[in-house]
């Protein structure tokens, strides 16, 4: 039987019939069985879980009001500060770091409204990859084969949310990083638009990519914890005033007249046929026969990578001066190639960036939500990722993982990825994706599909 999700969990908590001490003692249980084999959770934070779930339901008792996430657990990307240990973001150098004084602003925002933080999670190293293969804190496996990868670089948050040891977990996303995993994992993943949930308190890749954002298993979830971190924050210079009315009512409103189209061109090829055929069931599923195509995708993409690669070496050249055998290797040779890209073409990167964001907002001009894969294949096998067969081509696997998130991230537009139910496959996941500050639309679409059977996650085989 499916665990509840976090929205029904904690109505049952305010209803009492179970405690948050309950709920949180099983959850550690779970964790400790089923983390050794999955290896998603670099910190278990049992103290501190325990004594927030004995404050839940002390509220419960005293009639008060506990939150509208009550008693439910997550779990973070452990990029995120969380008060009283040192935030690794998956480098064995951070390990000497001190620890943070403080809780990230989205762990805030969620542990205000009830929720319960039990821990953080694997990733890449400094968020710089599509697979979380970790040579400090071993690879995170996925729940739905043990053999191949969680996705990346929020690898550890998917395999948590799949494998029923949280219902919610917090990633961030720079080209692909929360969406790969949720494909991977047969979890919903969602990217507000850049700068609707703040980022104070987290370690950035690239600054002008990075976004945080929700894990779930349901679409419900997906606003309810996006509902409760968004606004403006001070804290983070890109986070200021932007709507901030909730979603969560939106689900329950219909799809008439919402203009939907399929993406064509780039985002038809270069995948598996199965990933296609998922997109083409989520679109058939809608009526939807509309095709668009995006201005030269690809050539956004190729200036992602230039921009991404830029910045984040940037952040860490010092220790690429000093210490550069304490990296991963999968990050270490890419912030050093990084290093040395010129200025010239890391301009003109940024001048197609500002054209290509023009183009694309008169493009949704003529439509409100367009439907994509998010990756081009199923998950590959752990240590199988340097190259491979996808899509009849020969590719770089690592970094094909990300050929249809990579153009999306580019301009900050808000898109969820939906886990398609494939019964004894493999998950895959489709996006919808949307202009920016369009993410009550793309809830809307994602609940109905949801609703009809089309999306949704499952138990991983094993742990039925």
């Amino acid at each position: 039987m499916s665990a509840p999700d976090a929205c029904a969990l904690a109505a049952d908590i305010r209803a009492r019939r179970v405690s948050a001490r309950e709920t949180v003692e099983a959850v550690l249980a779970r964790i400790g069985a089923l983390n050794p084999t999955v290896n998603c959770f670099t910190d278990v934070l049992a103290d501190r879980a325990r004594r927030d779930a004995a404050g839940v339901d002390a509220r419960v008792a005293a009639g008060s009001n506990p939150g509208p996430l009550a008693g439910v657990p997550f779990a973070v990307k452990n990029l995120f500060d969380v008060a009283g240990i040192s935030t690794l973001a998956g480098s064995r150098l951070y390990r000497e770091r001190p620890p943070a004084v403080r809780d990230a602003a989205a762990i805030r925002a969620l542990a205000a409204a009830g929720a319960i933080l039990v821990g953080t999670l694997n990733m890449d190293e400094f968020a710089y990859g599509f697979t979380t293969e970790n040579s400090h804190y071993g690879p995170t496996r996925n729940p739905h084969d043990l053999t191949r990868v969680a996705g990346g670089s929020s690898g550890g948050s998917g395999a948590a949310v799949a494998a029923g040891l949280v219902p919610i977990a917090l990633g961030s996303d720079t080209n692909g990083s929360i969406r790969v995993p949720a494909s991977f994992c047969g979890v919903f993943g969602f990217k507000p638009t850049y700068g609707r949930i703040s980022r104070a308190g987290t370690v950035l890749f690239a600054g002008s990519f990075d976004h945080v954002g929700p894990l779930a298993r349901s679409v419900r979830d997906l606003a309810a914890a996006f509902d409760l971190m968004q606004g403006p924050d001070q804290d983070d210079p890109v986070c200021s005033e932007r709507p901030t009315s909730a979603t969560t009512p939106e689900l329950a409103r219909g799809l008439e007249n919402l203009r939907i189209a399929v993406a064509d061109g780039y985002f038809a090829t270069g995948a598996d046929p199965e990933a296609l055929e998922a997109t083409a069931e989520v679109a058939g599923s809608l009526g939807v026969t509309r095709r668009v195509a995006f201005p030269e995708p690809q050539r956004a993409r190729a200036a992602a990578m230039v921009i991404t690669a830029a910045e984040g070496s940037h952040q860490h050249l010092e220790l690429l001066r000093t210490r550069a055998a304490d990296f991963d290797p999968l990050t270490r040779d890419r912030f050093l190639a990084g290093a040395f890209i010129p200025a010239a073409l890391v301009l003109r990167a940024q001048r197609f960036r500002a054209w290509y964001r023009e183009r694309v907002r008169e493009m949704f001009q003529s439509v409100d939500v367009v439907i994509a894969p998010t990756t081009p294949c199923v998950a590959p096998f752990i240590g199988k990722t340097d190259w491979g067969r996808v899509g009849g081509f020969e590719v770089p696997v690592r970094a094909h993982l990300g050929l249809f998130t990579q153009p999306l991230s580019f301009i900050g537009l808000p898109v969820i990825s939906m886990p398609v139910v494939r019964n004894g496959q493999l998950p895959l996941g489709v996006q919808l994706v949307g202009p920016p500050w369009s993410e009550a639309r793309l809830l809307r679409v994602a609940s109905t599909l949801e609703a009809t059977g089309v999306v949704g996650s499952r138990e991983p085989p094993h742990h039925a």
